[in-house]
């Protein structure tokens, strides 16, 4: 009798182990804007990642458990995120993402650091999708921090070879967000320019406070007056849409060099004023060929519009690399699956890309579109039902999209 007790004893137990393991999840916590000015593209990246987590759970989950993104609102601010993290670790979470301001990123790398440093039993990873300060992964790399999108000086360098090569560009207006990224995209695009074209003149710079400027009427008079033929700018969210809607209100004919024309709000406030006078620079988009991606993007938009289209491909491709190193390094520890990303070789919906060891910066394929009419071709499909989609002008391999890194990193 005693002996059956104890069998159904233990089956019992076994039995909630093994829910226990089924139910089992590695969480992510995803730190970016859900509120203020930015609060739209906080939101649209948090569905962009719980799509791909749920699509990894659907494949198995990473190592028997599922994954999970925790949502945490940092209001674009680098001290909440500082919050945000300490009530992350404090919830046991053991991997961090964020993208949207660089700002949040160097606070975040810093205390990452410093928290591993005096936790080294508690270490946490900080996938990084979208912040592209140069730096992060030149002076101030770190072992505990990868970047999954190119970086601002990588997309500088393929926007400024293009421009080289239209001969109609004379005059250039530089404005951006007065904060790390804005000025990394002015200092290389000067740079870069002057190296590549010095027969081109920079005729305005303006850096304007991020998320607070309601009115780039202003701004946009100023590049009339300069005579400008082409704007290069790294606004992103409202800044961007912002702006592009104040020049089409103003009649302004001049070319924009964008990092992100693409993101949620800008195709809208651009509308047929944008006909072929945007150019973005982004890792894929809608109309690329050939499109690996197409089904996810359009499985995600009809479920996500309206607002938010399918825009992040990186995001898939981080989660999923993740996913990969994590199963491949049967752990979920973050410093095995740190190792086990570095020189990973994977093949993406954008073609192959690897992850550089030297630097943790991703080395990936890059694309130079316009914003065109839809024309059931070459531009196949629109973006935010506008009847204006992306059609590509140039491709860049994975190859020659890299740059040299000057990150001297300390290793664990």
């Amino acid at each position: 009798m005693l002996n059956k007790k104890h069998n159904r004893l233990a089956v019992a137990i076994a039995a909630m182990m093994f829910a226990g393991a089924a139910t089992a999840q590695v969480k992510i916590a995803y730190i970016d804007p859900l509120s203020g000015a930015f609060a739209n593209v906080g939101e649209g990246g948090l569905k962009q990642f719980k799509e791909i987590a749920d699509y990894v759970n659907q494949k198995g989950g990473v190592v028997g458990q599922k994954l999970e993104i925790v949502p945490f609102d940092n209001k674009g601010s680098p001290q909440e995120s500082l919050i945000n993290l300490k009530s992350a670790t404090d919830q046991g979470i053991r991997y961090i993402t964020q993208g949207n301001g660089s700002g949040a990123a160097h606070a975040l790398v810093e205390a990452v650091n410093k928290w591993n440093a005096r936790n080294p039993d508690k270490t946490v990873l900080y996938f990084n999708y979208a912040a592209v300060d140069p730096t992060l992964t030149n002076e101030k790399c770190s072992f505990w921090h990868f970047r999954f999108d190119a970086n601002s000086d990588m997309k500088m360098e393929a926007i400024t070879s293009f421009m080289v090569n239209d001969k109609k560009i004379k005059k250039v207006y530089i404005i951006g967000q007065d904060y790390a990224h804005g000025h990394q995209v002015a200092k290389a695009a000067k740079e870069m320019l002057a190296k590549k074209r010095p027969d081109i003149k920079i005729v305005g710079e303006d850096l304007h406070p991020i998320g607070r400027t309601k009115d780039f009427a202003p701004y946009v008079a100023k590049i009339k007056s300069s005579g400008a033929d082409t704007v290069i700018t790294g606004n992103w969210g409202n800044d961007l849409s912002l702006l592009i809607k104040a020049a089409k209100d103003s009649g302004l004919k001049a070319k924009f060099y964008t990092y992100y024309a693409g993101g949620l709000g800008t195709p809208t406030a651009m509308g047929a004023a944008g006909d072929g006078l945007v150019v973005q620079l982004t890792e894929w988009h809608m109309n690329v060929q050939p499109n690996k991606a197409e089904k996810f993007a359009n499985d995600f938009n009809k479920k996500y519009w309206p607002p938010n289209e399918f825009y992040y491909l990186r995001v898939n491709t981080m989660v999923t690399m993740v996913a990969k190193a994590m199963n491949d390094a049967k752990s979920v520890d973050p410093l095995k699956v740190a190792r086990q990303l570095e020189d990973m070789r994977f093949e993406a919906d954008n073609g192959e890309v690897w992850m550089r060891k030297s630097d943790h910066q991703l080395i990936q394929p890059l694309y130079i579109s316009i914003f065109a009419k839809q024309d059931g071709k070459t531009v196949k499909y629109d973006t935010e039902h506008t009847g204006f989609g992306f059609k590509t002008l140039a491709s860049i391999s994975a190859r020659d999209s890299q740059l040299p890194t000057s990150c001297i990193m300390e290793r664990p």
